[in-house]
This record gives structure tokens, sequence and C-alpha cells, in this order.
């Protein structure tokens, strides 16, 4: 394994008992598809959300064109749409069963966190939606686990990528609820083949997953400024700077 920077590791000096490991209990996964690749101001058009023993997947109208190149993705476009809930109903749904999965303490596995958390976030305050208490969510993001623990692996990183890479089938990619359950899976087999993810608690992961984003971040940076690219914001997972402000006044 590449050298990957755990720190505040389970089962450290002076605990009384052992704590749970994140994924000893109940996982649920969440995916969306969407109008564009811009979290504050496109789309989600379809969503998936699961647990071990649930699923629940729909289409949402959200109001605004499909642009070609994203139906060209997923193969939605407005005439798959017709008759869809609207954002503001479909998306109700989707926060309130987040929110309960905070409640019930079940960590929530989405690939690429900061994309999907900021678009429900931003779709939230768009359509007056109360959102889900996000300070106490327990997040896995496989794709940012998959950087942390492998950072110098060239090639993408795309879902299909990560999970053909560990074994993990991904029949139907682009399609939201076959995208959530590889997700699910593939942070699974993360845990089972790596003992130092697999023995962290929840706060133990989340801590160590924004580690790993603001290394990700500022090696990123470092680059960015000698080639006059935009920068990404250390501490922008799992949601963007510009809701995770609201979030907090």
């Amino acid at each position: 394994m590449e050298q990957s920077g755990f720190g505040d590791r389970a089962g450290s000096a002076g605990a009384s008992a052992t704590p749970r490991r994140w994924h000893d209990g109940p996982l649920a996964a969440l995916d969306f598809e969407t109008t564009g690749v811009d979290p504050l101001h496109d789309r989600v058009i379809s969503f998936a959300l699961l647990t071990d023993d649930e699923s629940h997947d729909g289409l949402v109208d959200p109001g605004v064109p499909v642009p070609a190149a994203a139906s060209s993705v997923h193969g939605l476009d407005a005439s798959s749409l017709v008759g869809a809930p609207s954002s503001v109903i479909a998306l109700a749904v989707v926060a309130r069963w987040v929110d309960r999965l905070v409640d019930r303490g079940v960590p929530l596995v989405v690939f690429n966190a900061a994309y999907d958390l900021t678009m429900l976030a931003a779709e939230c305050r768009r359509h007056g939606i109360a959102e889900p208490d996000w300070w106490r969510l327990v997040v896995v993001d496989p794709y940012l686990i998959d950087c942390g623990l492998t950072p110098r692996r060239r090639g993408q990183r795309r879902l299909v990528d990560v999970a053909q890479r560990l074994g993990v089938p991904l029949v139907g990619a682009h399609e939201a609820n076959a995208d959530a359950r590889a997700a699910l899976e593939v942070a699974r087999v993360q845990a089972a083949r790596n003992p130092q993810l697999g023995e962290l608690t929840s706060r133990q992961l989340m801590s160590q997953q924004q580690r790993w984003h603001a290394a990700k971040a500022e090696s990123w940076n470092r680059w960015a400024i000698d080639h006059g690219r935009s920068l990404d914001d250390p501490a922008g997972w799992p949601l963007a700077a510009a809701v995770r402000q609201q979030a907090s006044a």
C-alpha cells in the first residue's frame, strides 16, 4: 500500500473501550444524475437512495432544459422526465431520508461526495427545503478514499474505474441506482482490503477524509497556480465553501 497519511487511528492509547468501526453497522448510499457538472447551478434529474434492506429511486423534473451533453452521459432527456415530480417535491423526500440517517447514525456512502452533497444543499436552498443536519452526517466517499490510499496512482478515478480495479460489478454505469449500489460495495471492499481504513471509527474516518481532501487540494493548487487554473478549497469536503458557510450561519 502507498503511504496514505493515516492519523487519529482507532485503538489509540487511553481508550476505555474499542469503538465501533464505521462499517460494522448498516450503511446507506446516495447517487444523483444531473443536468451538468456544476453542483451550485446544475439540477438533479434522478436519484437513488439505498440501505442494506431498502431502495428508493426516481426521476425529477428540474424545471429547466436538460443539455444534450448531459443526456449523452446518462440517457435522460426532457421526454424521460414527463410526469416526474418537481424538484421541490422529490428533493424534500431525499433530504428527509438523509436526515433520518443522521438520527440513526448510519454512514452515507457517496462517490465524490463534495459534488452530490453540495448539489443537494444548493437544491434545498433554491426550493426552500429543510436541509439535513450536515454537521452530524457521517459521509463515506470511496472516490476520496481511493485518492487517499493511492495518491500516486495515475489514470482516471471515475466510479467505473475504481470499481473495476476492486472487482466490483457495475452494470449500467451512470444510472443512479446502479452507481449507488456499486459505490456501497466499493466502500466495503476498501474497508476489507485496507486494515488501517477498516479500523477507523466514524469520527476518525470523517477526520481522515478531510485531511485527504485538504492534501489533494493543496497538491492541485501548487500545480494550478503555475498553470493559471482555478484553485480548490482545502476545506471543501463534504460541502463546498459556498454552501458550507450558509449552513453554519
